[in-house]
């Protein structure tokens, strides 16, 4: 854990979130910006800074990111109609937080690219 990372302090408990999903290495969370009416966040619990660290360290927790994010897509009801997952890495990728995320969009049609 970073003690000045955004989200592994909101792992910590230390800053709140809406929590939709908490499981053993991972914690899914909604955007406090969201970009679509179903707009969640899934991050592992420990502290990679980004989707490549993540599967150097430990690439059987990038598969448990995407299952519980699939998971998330059933829970909210956006499964059927569709959704998107994405990951952004580095400053062009638009990452502003450090910590690896899986942004989990849906709930309306979703054009391409973003915006």
């Amino acid at each position: 854990m970073s003690d000045q990372c955004l989200f592994c302090r909101i792992v910590a408990g230390e800053i709140p979130a809406t929590v939709v999903r908490d499981d053993p290495d991972t914690l899914a969370f909604r955007d406090i910006d969201p970009k679509a009416p179903v707009h969640v966040l899934v991050i592992p619990k420990a502290h990679h800074p980004d989707a490549a660290a993540v599967l150097a360290a430990d690439p059987g927790l990038l598969v448990e990111i995407y299952a519980t994010a699939v998971e998330v897509a059933q829970q909210e009801g956006i499964a059927d109609s569709g959704y998107r997952a994405v990951f952004n890495t580095g400053a062009d990728g638009g990452q502003t937080v450090h910590h690896a995320h899986l942004h989990l969009l849906g709930g309306r049609g979703l054009t391409w690219p973003p915006g």
